[in-house]
């Protein structure tokens, strides 16, 4: 079997956890330690590829801060301590990436944004607009409004969701073990690190242990959980020792870890949901220019739409069918049935003026198309 490389991803989401970045007896950022991560994302950057983090520590950094007892914090405190915390981790990751020329930008997100369609669409496309600007986001769970019932509660599924989000390649979990062993190694010295995990299975989730620090609040079961929900998405996964100077260089020069495969690829992952677990709440009829467009990769723009039936919003599946009724295929619409109807047969620009701003020029987006074989 041919274990991947680094380089072999374009698209990549780094999640970096509490007990990495934050010294615990000091309650500070671990500046040495950033500073030489952030040389390694700066290599992948020049090299083109696009890089997100997923960063833990602002309850950390605020609990510092505001010098909090070392106690359990109630759910109200930490949120307090998060908006305090939140200031002080984006201030630190800005200062150690533009020191390499590259801007930094803060996503806060909760459990809902990546959850319900429209809230998703939206943090989609500012990640992407960010990405296209070369810029880094660095996302975190917004602590300030999440509560018990509506939050991940670790960042390891929160980088998972993120990287299905925004149809990354490969998310790098940097954690304080080097990947998964056959038992928790702390417990049993006979325990094997596992290089390579093809599938999830009943056995791989058995292998998971508990929390291992303070500060975490993950541990390997909820990396396990991780890597179910990336792979299911097309997206590869590795957990890799984070505790060393340059981990992600390490990675790319042999540095054990665990790599969790996924036969699929992003895109091609999310077009089969779209093709077979949406239920659609539309009809859009297309001239036969369109037609010929879409079934030659092209996006759906307003001005091919001839017809349009049904009550849908903005990210809901439709069917997009020619002028006999037979299907083409099908999407997620960019624009509420009422505005589809407003702007359907004009161009994106007179589309412009008659919603008075700029939305998308695609009513579905070749990215989240799925089109059928042309008829014989």
């Amino acid at each position: 079997m041919t274990v991947p490389s680094l380089k072999d991803f374009r698209r990549i989401v780094v999640k970096v956890g509490s007990s990495l970045l934050i010294d615990q007896a000091a309650g500070e950022v671990k500046e040495a330690w950033l500073t030489a991560l952030a040389d390694d994302i700066a290599s992948l950057h020049r090299e083109g590829r696009e890089v997100l983090v997923v960063s833990s520590g602002s309850i950390a950094l605020g609990r510092s801060r505001l010098k909090l007892p070392r106690r359990p914090l109630k759910l109200e405190e930490s949120q307090a301590a998060a908006a305090v915390g939140q200031i002080a981790l984006a201030r630190i990751w800005a200062k150690v990436l533009a020191g390499h020329g590259i801007d930094a930008g803060q996503i806060l997100v909760t459990l809902q944004d990546t959850e319900e369609r429209r809230r998703y669409l939206n943090a989609r496309s500012t990640i992407a607009k960010l990405l296209e600007w070369r810029a880094v986001p660095v996302i975190n769970e917004n602590d300030t409004v999440a509560t018990n019932e509506i939050r991940y509660g670790d960042n390891d599924r929160l980088a998972a969701r993120v990287a299905t989000m925004v149809s990354a390649d490969l998310v790098v979990l940097l954690s304080d073990i080097d990947g998964l062993y056959t038992a928790p190694p702390a417990l049993d010295p006979e325990a094997r690190l596992i290089p390579v995990v093809e599938a999830v299975t009943d056995e791989i989730e058995a292998m998971a242990g508990a929390a291992g620090s303070e500060l975490s609040r993950g541990g390997m079961r909820t990396k396990i959980e991780a890597a179910k929900i990336a792979t299911q998405a097309g997206t590869h996964m590795l957990i890799a020792c984070g505790k060393i100077a340059h981990p992600l260089r390490a990675i790319a020069t042999g540095a054990p870890c665990t790599w969790f495969l996924t036969p699929a690829n992003p895109v091609t992952a999310r077009k089969r949901w779209i093709a077979g677990s949406l239920e659609p709440k539309g009809r859009l009829t297309i001239d036969a220019g369109a037609v010929k467009a879409l079934y030659a990769g092209k996006s759906l723009l307003p001005a091919g739409i001839t017809r349009i039936e049904g009550q849908f919003a903005r990210g809901d599946a439709v069917i997009v069918c020619a002028a006999d009724g037979h299907d083409i295929g099908r999407g997620l619409v960019a624009y509420d049935a009422g505005d589809a109807e407003r702007i359907m047969g004009r161009s994106s620009q007179e589309a412009a003026k008659i919603l008075g701003v700029s939305g998308r020029k695609e009513m579905i987006h070749r990215d989240d198309l799925v089109v059928g074989r042309p008829p014989q």
